[in-house]
Parts: structure tokens; sequence; C-alpha cells
């Protein structure tokens, strides 16, 4: 079998008044096998490299997964492990990963060491502008039998909080804690918009409310900011999702500063350098979960990855509506808390192309508002 095309495809949904653009990877082969993978990143240059990256694997061999991967992350050499390439080559591994199972008749995880669990623990969301919201928020989920949210209670901008802005995410925190019971665990997520010193001193503030996770308390560029902040607080502490490849897990597992990391699997090398990574963490007794906020191929991937890693916690995203718009197949529906392991040869499912034909890029489609105003991130950034 013989690859024969490798092509971008971009597409927009729009969702709660807010637009998003995708970028998807279809690659096709001679013996009529076509794989899915994506993309997404935010800028359109990742489906420019896409389709450069794919004129080097037009003739060779799909299988050969590794080989790809090493060719194009080695391909150029100062281009090496930025969040461009690696979407790039994280998109066409995915693909890869669809059209080998698809020849062999089984999910992807039957050939990463087969399952090792039958369902997979999910969140919700607890976010929102006032207490109210956040708890309405929470009831969305919790009515639906999710027992895990998260939520981003900041609303300062800069990494140094004000006073009322900081009163007012403990105060969220603690309504929704108070509401919803010590039955549901609460994630706190930061998206590093604090500083050492206020992370710690709102960490030991939050600690009451028995966080089950902290996460990016501090900006990821910063390894000693972050390790600081865990030896200073009694919350386990999450990162990742802005880290690539196993290169950057390599210097932050063995500081022991998390308790869970967050790779994302379009962004951080495709299937097997997360399954990679997980590894490195199982090492070193820390817990997996993909980050998760894109579309409904960086979902279906995670939860491939996901049924066959030992230390695989919980995952985040794969409950929007408009997925299954957007698919073919039977995508995976959240009941009790949990989501079903993906079904069928391959990754399970593929992007329905009337539906991008329906839904082209926007120019405005960034987390961007389509009636003129910018929405609060607590309205934005959840799955």
């Amino acid at each position: 079998m013989k690859i024969t095309s490798v092509k971008s495809v971009v597409a927009s949904n729009v969702s709660a008044g807010v637009a998003r653009n995708y970028v998807f990877v279809k690659i096709e082969t001679d013996e009529g096998l076509v794989g899915w993978g994506e993309a997404t990143i935010g800028p359109r240059a990742v489906a420019t490299l896409i389709d450069e990256f794919g004129a080097l694997l037009v003739g060779k061999d799909p299988g050969e997964i590794e080989k790809h991967w090493q060719a194009l992350y080695h391909h150029q050499h100062s281009l090496r492990g930025g969040g461009i390439q690696m979407s790039a080559i994280s998109g066409i591994e995915i693909a890869l990963w669809d059209i080998k199972g698809k020849a062999l008749g089984v999910p992807v995880y039957e050939l990463l060491g087969g399952k090792i669990r039958d369902s997979l623990w999910c969140y919700g969301r607890w976010d929102g502008l006032t207490p109210e919201d956040c708890i309405e928020r929470a009831e969305h989920f919790t009515s639906q039998g999710i027992t895990a949210l998260k939520g981003d209670p900041f609303d300062h901008q800069g990494i140094f909080i004000d006073r009322e802005s900081e009163k007012r995410a403990i105060e969220k925190l603690r309504r929704v804690r108070e509401h919803v019971g010590d039955g549901v665990e609460l994630l706190v997520e930061v998206h590093g918009r604090l500083s050492t010193s206020d992370a710690i001193r709102i960490g030991l503030e939050m600690e009451q409310y028995r966080p089950f996770m902290y996460e990016e308390p501090v900006p990821p560029q910063n390894m000693d900011a972050l390790e600081k902040v865990a030896n200073s607080i009694n919350i386990p502490i999450a990162t990742g999702e802005r880290l690539f490849t196993k290169w950057d897990y390599a210097e932050l597992l063995p500081r022991q500063a998390v308790a869970l990391i967050q790779p994302d699997i379009v962004q951080a090398g495709g299937i097997l350098e997360l399954k990679k990574i997980a590894a490195m963490a199982e090492a070193h007794y820390v817990g997996f979960q993909p980050h998760n906020p894109y579309g409904p191929i960086c979902t279906i991937a995670s939860l491939q990855l996901d049924t066959c890693t030992p230390n695989f916690l919980i995952q985040e995203g794969g409950l929007h509506p408009w997925y299954q718009d957007a698919t073919v197949g039977n995508f995976p529906q959240q009941k009790d808390g949990y989501l079903p392991l993906p079904e069928g040869p391959g990754i399970g499912i593929a992007i329905d192309e009337e539906w991008v034909a329906a839904n082209p890029w926007r120019d405005d489609g960034v987390w961007a508002p389509i009636r003129g105003t910018i929405p609060s991130r607590q309205q934005t950034f959840w799955s």
C-alpha cells in the first residue's frame, strides 16, 4: 500500500456565539483506505505545512509511522519542536494510525497493547462570570451524571492578580463546592495567569475546598517557578498543554512537581509520541490526561490512547454535541461521568466532508466572538 495524497482540510464551527477554526488531515492510499487526523492549533499556517510535508510522503508506505515521524521532525534543522511543526506532524501521524487500524481491522488501541479499562472517566465545567453562573454551569453537567468539573475562575489580565479578582475567584470555588458537595471533584484551571507568589497564596486559600487539581498555576516557560508552587501548597499540580514532545517532559518530570501531565495529542506529536510521554510519566508516578479543547479527532485519538495507557486518570473534553454533525461513525457519548471506548477500526470516525463544505474557514474564527464583543475566558476556554 502506498500514500497517494496528504492534504489539509480546514473548517469552522460556531457554538454559543463563538466561532472557532479547525485543521484536519486527510491521507489517501492506492488501496482506497483513507485516514483522518487533526492538527488544530489556531493559525492556518499549519495547513500549509501539512501540505508541504504531505508532498514528501506521497509514494511511501503509510504503515511506517515512526519512520515518517522522525523524517518530518528532522526535516529542517531550525524548525524542530515548535507548535506549527508539531501540530502538522501530529495530524499526519494520527491519520497514519487510522489507516493502519483500518488495514488490520482493529481500533488503534489494539495496536498499542490493547485495552486495560472498559470506560473512561471524564469531566465537565464549573466556570462562569459570577458564582451564580458557575453553579448553573456545574448543574448542567452534574445533572448528566458527571462527577468531576473543571473551572477557570480568574478574570484578571497578566500574571499579577488584583485583590478583587482574587476574592471573586475564591468565592466562585467556595460557592460551587458548597453546592455540589464532596461527591464531585473540582479542578481549578489557571491558564498560567498567576505569578509564583500569587499562585502560592491563592492555592493555600483554596486548599480548604479540596481541589482535585491546580492546573498550570504559573506560565509554562519557568519550571523552577512551577516547582516552587508545588512545594508550597497541598493541592496536586497539573501542567503540560503547552509542552511539546518527550524532550520537554524529560525536563519536567524528574522535578516531582506535578501529579498530572496534560500533553495535547494534536500538538505534542500524535498518538505514539503521547504514548511515550505517558510512559515517562508512569515511571515518575504521574497521572496522564490528554489536553483536549479542539475538534472531534483530537477527542477520539485521545480516547484511543486513554484506553491502553496504565496511568490514565481522567479525560478532558469530548462532550460537544456538534461533534455528531461533523463526523461519520459512532462518536462516543458520555454516560454517568464516563465515556465508552471508541468503536470500529482505526480511530473509529471520519470527518463528514459535506459538513466541511457547509462550514468553511472563518477569518474571525480563533476563539472569536461573532457579534462584536470579546467573550470571557470562562465562556470560551472549555471543552
